[in-house]
């Protein structure tokens, strides 16, 4: 039988989702010896409500984790998908044939 050494960890996450991301990132900030762990490698900090995070409740947490050093705000800005606004100001005229 062989023994398996992964190695000498300070700080083990399970689940790399946001707050696993941040979590992992804080403590490697601090300086410890991190590991991040998680069953899908596609999924690491995945994003999907990315338009949704400036919104008001979500606008509220990230403003919170960002004032703490947090990562997800730059990620979301840096990564930001187009939204699209319409001007509904503008006068359509209607042409008659």
């Amino acid at each position: 039988m062989s023994d398996f050494i992964a190695g000498e960890y300070d700080v083990i996450v399970v689940g790399a989702g946001h707050a696993g991301c941040e979590a992992a990132l804080a403590t490697a900030r601090m300086g410890f010896h991190t590991a991040i762990f998680t069953l899908n490698l596609d999924n690491i900090a995945n994003m999907p409500c990315n338009p949704n995070i400036g919104g008001t409740a979500k606008g509220q947490l990230v403003r919170e984790v960002d004032a703490l050093g947090g990562q997800m705000g730059i990620s979301a800005d840096a990564n930001f998908i187009p939204d699209i606004k319409i001007d509904f100001t503008v006068q359509y005229h209607k042409i008659d044939f």
